[in-house]
């Protein structure tokens, strides 16, 4: 059964950093990119940031980037999501993902539903 763990999150000050993780089992992961959502309270799921399977290109969502970097380590079958500067707009619960790569094009790491699997989420709390 092909589960993606997430991990990490936590209450963090405004201007502070966490590390996410996320961990994934049942299958091989070969070719898949590897994706970060969110989704606050009242709002739609967005999109955060994006991997591909060698980890030579990442994309993110305008508002986290030059702050969030994501990469992935494929032998461990993990992804990771360094935040920092956060803000109290990055609190959300995090959601990692799974898609499998046919070259379709980056925009559609971008749409939630293109992905494969989720993870359950981890709650973010940036306080002010």
């Amino acid at each position: 059964q092909v589960q993606l763990v997430e991990s990490g999150g936590g209450l963090v000050q405004a201007g502070g950093s966490l590390r996410l993780s996320c961990a994934a089992s049942g299958r091989t992961f070969v070719g898949y990119v590897m994706g970060w959502f969110r989704q606050a309270p009242g709002k739609k799921r967005e999109f955060v940031a994006a991997i591909s399977y060698s980890g030579s290109s990442t994309y993110y969502a305008d508002s986290v980037k030059g702050r969030f970097t994501a990469s992935r380590d494929n032998a461990k079958n993990t992804m990771s999501l360094q935040m920092n500067s956060l803000k109290p707009d990055d609190a959300a619960v995090y959601y990692c993902a799974a898609g499998f790569d046919r070259n379709l094009g980056p925009t559609t790491y971008l749409m939630s539903g293109w992905y494969n699997y989720w993870g359950q989420g981890t709650q973010v709390t940036v306080s002010s």
